[in-house]
């Protein structure tokens, strides 16, 4: 097991670092900054990111002997030889991620869901603490949100009522318009199309009604 201590992370030659998805600052002792790199340890974080294909958050990995001390860890807890990390499980299903972690070769688990992380380590084979509630799923899916069919909407409905019910009022205007300057024979219609398109106008109103409450309505169900 090949291991190489630096009093503090930034000490570290770029060249001597190999494992892409973590950096030496995560990685160091939290409270003094120095660094022990366990490279079997290492190869297996990294074979484990590999696997999961997603991000794991590092609580804590390499802890100096007097930062251990300080956080109240076990007098010969792995993470002094920097083969022990714990990955918070905020983004990870602790029965996916447990499995892949034994599949890369860790041994040591701890289990901490009210701290919502879980402890792996290079062995010997032990574990310790109540696993995590099975969730019914892991990750819920990201759906569209609902939305009405053409058909049945109400939206449409209101709107096109509106719109027809206006070019309906404006194109009675028009006619009461033309029918007010031809012959006399006619004009007794004018006052009837008054009332038409009056009756236009409410249907309008009617429709612009119908779809601000729809859309009210859609919006307090959590549609579009």
């Amino acid at each position: 097991m090949t291991t190489t201590f630096y009093d503090h992370w930034r000490d570290l030659p770029k060249s001597a670092w190999r494992w892409p998805n973590f950096s030496p600052a995560e990685i160091a002792c939290r409270g003094t900054g120095k660094l022990l790199i366990n490279e079997l340890a290492l190869d297996r974080l990294q074979a484990l990111r590999d696997r999961l294909g997603k991000p794991l958050i590092v609580r804590s990995a390499y802890r100096s002997p007097e930062h251990n001390r300080a956080v109240g860890g076990a007098p010969r807890s792995k993470h002094m030889d920097g083969a022990a990390f714990d990955i918070a499980m905020s983004n990870h299903d602790p029965v996916a991620f447990e499995a892949a972690a034994r599949a890369v070769g860790y041994l040591g688990f701890g289990f901490y869901p009210r701290s919502g992380f879980i402890h792996v380590d290079l062995g010997p084979a032990r574990q310790w603490g109540e696993r995590f509630p099975v969730r019914a799923t892991v990750f819920a899916e990201d759906t569209p949100p609902a939305r009405e069919v053409l058909a049945d909407s109400r939206t449409m409905k209101g709107g096109g009522a509106a719109g027809v019910a206006t070019l309906g009022a404006a194109g009675v205007e028009v006619a009461q318009s033309v029918l007010s300057e031809t012959q006399s024979a006619v004009l007794p219609l004018v006052p009837y199309l008054d009332t038409l398109r009056w009756v236009f106008i409410a249907v309008a109103l009617g429709g612009i009604a119908v779809t601000i409450y729809a859309r009210l309505d859609d919006w307090k169900r959590g549609q579009r």
